[in-house]
């Protein structure tokens, strides 16, 4: 196998890298500061620095690096329905937070797939790190964008993919201010892959080849299903038995009191209903317990739901697969608030069914085509809650999977053949 050519860099590529390799020690500093607060273990940071990277199997290895949760587990799913097509190819995770790490870690990573805490962005950590692992491809996951991981990647030749890029008019406007920076970095990718059309202009307006991107939507729709503790289901499927359960996942503040009100009207037609509430930062739990005027059971201090209990507080984390396995039907939290919205598929992929509220920016395209098929429903007021949850309980629905888009299926079939045409040659010493 031949070597790959080595590209050149425009001059501020090595200015960041000078910078950012002279700070250094701030970065250990910041690193140990983390680990004194619980946001770091000894593991992330060895993994960051490269002092202790896991091993590196004899196989041609795939490298996708993610930004939260939702996109570490969107690839994932994506790994895990290429590895299918290329038995031969080991896939390599790369993500910054350990929650990240704690979803994949916990049972969603595919066979033939590693983690690591992704390098800092310092000449130093990087070259350890490509060296090391010498990835035949790199996908990043939306736009998560650290220059010397980027410049040095695509400086080897590494082909180099942008999968589930979105940019709202806010992004956009804020990183057009730095036009000529996105210019150099974006066009480094082979290929883009946009969630929408909106995406797709905006990231050409910054500097992207209108030639090398695609909209294929979100694939966050092809992540495996969440998983769970099955002895821990079956636990609670035995305590909550019949009762009718329905779910207000990934709420933020504003959005608990807003389903307690809901969930008071349900009582009095269900009064043996189990609202289950998972905040999206479970440190929030103590705080959300004192403003709550129903009987509830904490889950982050140990307490199950009672025969008593109304409001189940799922506080912790990692459990998600748990609570939309136990609930028929989800509120889907930040969209009744400013957030934008959370993910809805991992909700269908267990056969929940997905309510939502008007503020979906983030999954706008996905909720546009999940409602057309009827499997989303907008809810505005705390008396139109309680009512469509009400008749979510006395029709029984079941909601099923959503069928993947074929612009998805068809960005599989291209994944896999852009791998096995690119990934063949050794990456440059």
């Amino acid at each position: 196998m031949s070597a790959r050519t080595v590209r050149s860099l425009p001059l501020w590529f090595y200015c960041y890298g000078v910078f950012t390799q002279v700070i250094t020690p701030l970065w250990r500093m910041l690193l140990n500061r983390r680990l004194s607060q619980g946001k770091e273990t000894s593991l992330s940071i060895s993994q960051k620095l490269m002092l202790n990277p896991p091993l590196k199997p004899d196989a041609e290895i795939i490298w996708g690096h993610a930004v939260g949760v939702g996109e570490a587990l969107a690839l994932a799913g994506l790994f895990s329905q290429m590895a299918e097509s290329l038995p031969a190819h080991h896939f390599l995770i790369t993500s910054s937070a350990s929650t990240s790490a704690q979803a994949l870690l916990g049972g969603q990573l595919p066979p033939r797939c590693t983690h690591q805490f992704s390098p800092i962005d310092t000449p130093d950590a990087v070259t350890a790190f490509l060296n090391h692992w010498q990835p035949s491809m790199a996908i990043w996951c939306e736009m998560d964008i650290w220059p010397c991981l980027m410049g040095q990647t695509y400086q080897r030749g590494i082909p180099m993919l942008l999968v589930n890029a979105r940019l709202s008019e806010k992004s956009f406007k804020k990183r057009k201010l730095g036009a000529w920076l996105y210019k150099d970095l974006l066009r480094q990718f082979d290929h883009i892959y946009c969630q929408n059309q909106e995406t797709k202009d905006s990231l050409i307006l910054l500097g992207a080849k209108q030639t090398s991107i695609d909209v294929v939507g979100s694939i966050k729709q092809i992540a495996q299903p969440l998983n769970c503790n099955e002895i821990e289901l079956s636990h609670l499927r035995a305590l909550i038995r019949d009762r009718p359960c329905w779910l207000l996942a990934s709420s933020h503040e504003g959005e608990e009191l807003f389903a307690i009100e809901a969930h008071a009207y349900v009582l009095t037609r269900f009064p043996n209903a189990l609202l289950i509430i998972a905040p999206r930062y479970p440190h929030r739990g103590n705080s959300l317990a004192i403003n709550f005027n129903l009987h509830h059971s904490q889950r982050s201090f140990g307490a199950s739901p009672l025969n008593t209990t109304t409001i189940y507080l799922a506080d912790t984390i990692g459990e998600m697969g748990l609570w939309y396995r136990l609930a028929s039907i989800a509120l889907i939290g930040g969209s009744l608030v400013e957030i934008g919205g959370h993910n809805p598929f991992e909700a269908l992929q267990l056969k929940c069914q997905v309510l939502h509220g008007p503020y979906v920016e983030n999954f706008s395209e996905s909720y546009e085509l999940l409602s057309v098929n009827h499997k989303s429903e907008l809810v505005e007021t705390i008396d139109q809650l309680g009512k469509r949850i009400c008749n979510s309980f006395s029709d029984a629905a079941e909601q099923v999977a959503p069928n993947i888009e074929k612009n998805l299926t068809n960005f599989l079939k291209d994944l896999v053949h852009y791998s096995r045409k690119k990934c063949t040659a050794e990456i440059s010493k």
